[in-house]
């Protein structure tokens, strides 16, 4: 069913892929995906996956606090050598603050500039620089909200099960991924549209905050990217899993009382197609949308 939209959804479809590297000197890798939605070098992605940049700068102020700190106790005249390396060793440090973020947009030669967040809706957009509209056709079209039928077939693609890493060049400054973690494999899920999840207002106040929910959870490494129909139109990006939790009762033989149990449904919630079409409207961004 999905063959021949997994191959058109493959075209507009790309991983990024997050470098960090610690206060101790570790590096760590995350990958997930983004979807290019036109000509222009415009992106579609989950806003969630941005948060390094934030999470960096609160580590850099805090790193500068620190060092702020032994500044200022290897500047006191009244206490000795030895007194003063006592209190800085009572300091407290984090090994894991952020000292370097980098992102990898599809290819090394990409960056992300001009994103735009929604942060109630998880979403981001943003525009590639430099880009070849040519390497990326054709370009996705957006499914028209105001037809959406609970059960359709959908899938999810991006790229979990993926073994990352990355070392960090201290004399260039930079992340270099490691032999064997390219190339990245797509790997696609399929579900069915469950609801539309209502999350009420954005800050704003322009935007009704809505989502879909998948009948199959999304993977790590799915987060940004594209859910898709049978023709490969795009639905919705890929924001997270819920976890619901529900009660059973079971018959064990030998016993007179049934059994109960927990289990759990993981679901898959993107995006919703109104919301994309709404914010990209607001902020000009071209778009193809569906007749259906």
């Amino acid at each position: 069913m999905f063959a021949d939209a997994c191959k058109l959804a493959s075209r507009y479809t790309y991983p990024v892929i997050t470098a960090r590297r610690y206060f101790d000197r570790s590096t760590e890798c995350s990958c997930a995906a983004f979807v290019v939605l036109n000509e222009n070098g415009w992106i579609l992605t989950a806003a969630h996956l941005l948060a390094a940049e934030d999470a960096l700068q609160k580590s850099s102020k805090e790193i500068s606090a620190y060092y702020g700190k032994i500044l200022g106790i290897q500047s006191e005249q009244d206490i000795s050598l030895e007194e003063k390396r006592r209190k800085i060793s009572r300091l407290k440090t984090n090994p894991k603050w952020l000292t370097n973020v980098s992102f990898r947009w599809g290819q090394e030669s990409m960056r992300l500039g001009e994103v735009r967040l929604l942060p109630e809706a998880d979403l981001a957009v943003g525009r590639l620089e430099p880009f070849d509209p040519e390497m990326f056709r054709p370009y996705p079209v957006v499914k028209d909200p105001s037809s959406l039928d609970v059960g359709t077939p959908l899938c999810k693609l991006g790229y979990p099960f993926q073994q990352v890493k990355a070392s960090y060049d201290e004399n260039g400054g930079r992340f270099h991924l490691t032999q064997g973690s390219q190339p990245l494999a797509r790997f696609p899920m399929e579900g069915i549209y469950t609801r539309t999840l209502s999350a009420g207002k954005s800050s704003d106040g322009r935007y009704d905050i809505k989502f879909l929910e998948t009948s199959s959870p999304g993977l790590i490494g799915q987060s940004g990217g594209p859910l898709f129909d049978s023709r490969g139109t795009l639905w919705g990006v890929q924001s997270r899993t819920d976890m619901h939790s529900f009660p059973v009762q079971t018959r064990i033989p030998g016993r007179e009382r049934p059994h109960k149990e927990i289990l759990s449904l993981n679901l898959g919630v993107a995006i919703h197609p109104e919301l994309l079409v709404n914010y990209l409207k607001d902020n000009e961004i071209p778009f193809r949308l569906s007749n259906y």
